[in-house]
């Protein structure tokens, strides 16, 4: 009797462990995942979310429970895509680590920054200014403190709006708009579906496209940026595309004088942009 209640005693104890273990692992990935996303503004729940696709409210990407058959869901999600908000399916257990509220009712939306701004109207500020349009394209630039680091960068230089990808990239968050120094106020940023098929709408409207390779063919101080320019700033990793770089006008390398072969991609884009306004300065 005495050992069966030993047993038992030992049971118990093992199980509050295990609890507290699972409680600690919990709280781990709900900081990660908070961390993650940088501390958003995060909309949560159905009719919060409703509401806020309805006002208009600028959203950078919505989370749906992953398999949803709810006729809610389903219509929020479609409303967002509609909209053209990056629509990602997720496991329960995402949403519950992501959740600050706990009462997601299986649909998060992360806030963006500011709202998104339409290609043509970076071009209107360069028309407007009676400049020659120069534009930073991000290919799949997934870092958001890269990406803060040249939408600031980009906003010092006098380029007239940067451009991102809807996939696979860092959106407008709050880490971007920290990161920018206050820069996404000023400088518009747009998001479109694909990089490759906006590079050649560009080169239709008079624009060169200068695109950042290792192995480029044009030296940096024999590119010509002067004129209409959007330079193209590839991913941490893989750099550009092979699409993306197929579609360029030129492929600029960077002196590289020391024993790394590869530079940040926001110091790539610093590079290139202040090259631009030397020459726009002669």
């Amino acid at each position: 009797m005495k050992e069966e209640k030993r047993q038992k005693t030992f049971r118990a104890a093992r199980d509050r462990s295990g609890r507290r273990e699972d409680r600690a692992e919990h709280a781990r990935e709900r900081a990660e995942q908070r961390e993650e996303h940088g501390g958003e503004t995060l909309i949560e729940g159905r009719n919060a979310v409703a509401e806020a696709l309805r006002a208009g409210t600028a959203i950078d990407k919505l989370y749906v429970v992953r398999g949803a058959t709810d006729r809610t869901l389903r219509a929020i999600a479609a409303q967002a895509r509609e909209q053209g908000v990056v629509v990602v399916e997720a496991d329960h257990r995402k949403l519950d680590a992501m959740s600050v509220t706990q009462a997601h009712q299986g649909v998060i939306a992360v806030a963006a920054a500011k709202a998104y701004a339409a290609v043509e109207d970076i071009l209107a500020v360069a028309a407007d200014k009676g400049e020659k349009p120069l534009i930073v394209i991000c290919d799949e630039l997934s870092d958001p403190h890269n990406l803060g680091a040249v939408i600031r960068t980009a906003e010092c230089a006098g380029a007239h709006g940067v451009i991102i990808p809807k996939r696979r990239s860092a959106g407008l968050t709050a880490v971007v708009a920290k990161t920018s120094a206050g820069a996404v106020s000023y400088l518009p940023v747009a998001r479109v579906a694909n990089i490759p098929a906006l590079l050649e709408d560009l080169k239709k409207q008079g624009l060169w496209v200068f695109g950042t390779a290792a192995d480029g063919t044009t030296a940096l101080y024999d590119a010509d940026l002067k004129g209409p320019a959007a330079i193209v700033i590839g991913s941490e990793g893989d750099g550009m595309s092979r699409l993306t770089a197929e579609k360029c006008d030129f492929l600029v390398s960077i002196p590289m004088k020391g024993h790394i072969s590869s530079l940040n991609a926001s110091a790539a884009a610093a590079i290139l942009l202040y090259e631009a306004v030397r020459q726009r300065m002669q």
